[in-house]
């Protein structure tokens, strides 16, 4: 038997150790013949699947440096992409902090014009007085209707304290006239500056759209390319996806468990909507990725190995259904956006593999991150965009450490199904 068919047969054999271990699940006799015999018929396509694997490579092998341009492209797109985001996140942090003092001078100027007010109340109830007693009282007169010279003396101290008082309320009144004509300036500035910040941000909200749109683009040019391929190798493709593919029974059970999950996370989204909780990994060191604004983060830093799509690895053509990022071994990995975990646990050529439950804008996304060497998280938990769930090892089907991460529209249903390029989602 040469190594392609031996690949094949270790496939099948995955997936029949996978289907023994499934906690919660019995496996019957009739389940374990039907794998059997689906193995016995793969066996018999063996030499037409191993003509077909190698006329597809040479074609693969030829798309090669034709993808690796666009990858180039779409890599140079994610970095400008990255800092458009954080170029937006610094306006909005200049937005929030000019909003707070737009706040503070708008009280000052309230209570400045309160107090304003209360000494002109005084000032008209002291010109009243002296209107009503003829405008006549004058500092001789108070003087001169002393008794004796004790009287006197008392007149006198009594006459220059109402002076100095009224001299200083004004002197307060021209004060906070003239500081409330400049905190209003200054007010009119910050709301001018304001402005220029949400012009600003409406500018680099728009050239983000514009990156993300032709970054799209280049990714749809991609997978036209391969799609070529994929076309071509609809029998290579359903033979090699029937042999990964988890029993009907367990997936029955992974359905089932996966509804009650999405409910789990719809409720969780619905409460994240309405908190300012913050993602917390204390006690984490290590290589823990920036955490991106809106609602996908990129799971770990690392070299990106392998796109999307399909590849050459050495036992023949087969089609990736993630992308491969590289770093050395525990390396954090994070959950890519809110959710709950839905399986911790090895899973056949995954190695150790974590799947989390997402529900984002009323719809059902999974997230996959596989080859883990270890956890950081466990079944039913409820995980924030950014936290620390496993870290990155090469259990499982893998030459070296990395991760290897998917992104699926739908609720988990195997590899293949509702599977997207997780580069429409996430810049690395």
């Amino acid at each position: 038997m040469n190594k392609k068919g031996s690949s094949l047969t270790s496939v099948i054999t995955a997936t029949l150790a996978l289907t023994l271990v499934i906690p919660s699940i019995t496996v019957n006799a009739e389940s374990i013949n039907d794998l059997k015999n689906k193995q016995q018929e793969l066996d018999q396509k063996k030499s037409e699947l191993n003509s077909h694997i190698q006329e597809k490579s040479n074609k693969i092998d030829n798309n090669e440096s034709k993808m690796d341009d666009m990858m180039e492209q779409i890599s140079k797109l994610d970095t400008k992409i990255l800092e458009a985001d954080k170029k937006i996140s610094n306006v909005l942090g200049k937005i929030d902090a000019t909003t707070s003092e737009i706040n503070l001078l708008k009280t000052s100027i309230a209570d400045l014009e309160q107090k304003i007010d209360e000494r002109n109340q005084l000032l008209k109830k002291r010109a009243r007085a002296i209107q009503e007693n003829g405008g006549k009282v004058s500092y001789i007169d108070v003087v001169l209707k002393a008794k004796n010279f004790a009287d006197f003396v008392d007149r006198v101290s009594a006459v220059n304290t109402l002076l100095e008082a009224d001299r200083l309320i004004i002197q307060e009144q021209q004060k906070d006239q003239n500081k409330l004509e400049e905190q209003k300036g200054t007010l009119e500035e910050k709301l001018q500056k304001q402005e220029l910040y949400r012009d600003e941000l409406h500018l680099l909200r728009k050239t983000l759209d514009v990156q993300k749109q032709d970054k799209n683009l280049l990714i749809d040019k991609l997978e036209n390319e391969q799609s070529k391929l994929k076309s071509e190798k609809k029998l290579l493709e359903s033979e090699y996806s029937e042999a990964l593919n988890i029993s009907k029974e367990v997936e029955k059970d992974i359905a089932k468990e996966q509804a009650r999950l999405a409910e789990v996370a719809r409720k969780q989204a619905e409460a994240a909507r309405n908190s300012t909780t913050t993602v917390s990994n204390a006690g984490e060191t290590g290589d823990i990725p920036e955490v991106a604004s809106g609602t996908w983060t990129k799971p770990t830093n690392g070299r990106l190995t392998s796109g999307f799509g399909w590849r050459n690895i050495g036992a023949g053509p087969e089609f990736h259904y993630g992308v491969d990022l590289a770093n050395k071994e525990g390396t954090p990995i994070v959950a890519a956006a809110d959710g709950v975990v839905f399986r911790a646990s090895p899973l056949s050529t995954y190695g150790n593999v974590i799947m989390i439950t997402h529900s984002i804008n009323g719809h059902t996304f999974t997230t996959v991150y596989a080859h883990l060497s270890g956890y950081n998280s466990k079944v039913g938990q409820v995980v924030k965009k950014g936290q620390v769930i496993g870290y990155m090892g090469q259990t499982g089907r893998a030459y070296g450490s990395h991760l290897h991460f998917e992104i699926h529209t739908t609720a988990w249903q195997g590899q293949q199904v509702g599977a997207v390029n997780p580069l429409r989602y996430i810049s690395l």
